[in-house]
């Protein structure tokens, strides 16, 4: 009978030369995998970059084609300008304070408003875009935030004089004017109320000229239902207003006439 031997494992017949070599090939592949991968993601960094620094041009060019149509008047072209430079760089505060500006001037005051409170929002720090925002709430009518908004670009640049002796003065002068307005409303309103009271007179209805009236109103009423009044209409078409009194019973003939009452 045969007897079983010992199998070996196959992996034991590779000679420990060649599984040396085998390993160090295997680095060496592996190092250059991981330098491709170094090299792959430096280069979409780049391009990215690349991409960035074109938008960032090109959106400089349509900032200064729209400034030079808004200085010669051409303000609807100018904001077409404008919305593409935003297209490629949403995040320019200096975009959305320069379409406020224009948008004023086109007296399109809701969207100079919203136009400003985006610079706002993408630069806080800009004196510029706080004082446009005041100025565009104060064409809206809303003075006290407008107020504030002329305070906050104080806050931020203390020495604009523009911002001292124009905006915030002109838009307190405004304040005073209405609270003036309103407070000379409402004393109007109170003293209308108190004539309104006054000149309604305070009646006797129980007075004896009172009582009079209506006695000689009665008697009116009582004479003239005494009275009765016939229209009567004659067989050949002739119309006749009659009025007897009740101890007048005498009436036409009906058959020569059609009484109608």
């Amino acid at each position: 009978m045969a007897s079983f031997g010992w199998k070996r494992k196959i992996g034991e017949k590779v000679s420990k030369a060649t599984s040396q070599q085998f390993e160090a090939e295997a680095a060496d592949d592996k190092d250059l995998g991981d330098d491709d991968d170094a090299n792959w993601v430096h280069a979409a960094k780049r391009r990215k970059e690349i991409l960035l620094e074109d938008c960032v041009r090109k959106s400089k060019e349509l900032k200064d084609e729209g400034a030079n149509l808004a200085e010669n008047r051409r303000y609807r072209e100018a904001l077409v300008k404008w919305d593409e430079a935003l297209q490629l760089t949403p995040e320019d505060a200096t975009l959305y304070e320069m379409k406020s500006q224009v948008l004023m001037s086109l007296h399109e005051m809701f969207p100079a408003v919203h136009a400003a409170e985006m610079a706002v929002q993408r630069n806080p720090r800009s004196w510029d875009a706080w004082q446009t925002l005041g100025r565009a709430q104060l064409g809206l009518g809303e003075i006290a935030l407008a107020i504030r908004s002329f305070q906050v670009s104080l806050h931020i640049f203390p020495m604009n004089p523009e911002v001292w002796k124009e905006d915030l003065s002109w838009a307190r002068k405004l304040q005073e004017q209405q609270k003036a307005t309103k407070t000379e409303s409402m004393q109007a309103l109170a003293k209308g109320k108190e004539l309104a009271q006054e000149s309604i007179p305070d009646y006797d209805f129980e007075s004896d000229e009172i009582v009079a009236v209506c006695a000689a109103i009665a008697e009116k009423e009582k004479a003239l239902s005494a009275a009765k009044t016939m229209v009567i209409v004659s067989a050949s078409g002739t119309v006749e207003t009659v009025t007897e009194q009740d101890n007048c019973p005498a009436t036409p003939d009906e058959t020569l006439f059609i009484r109608a009452r």
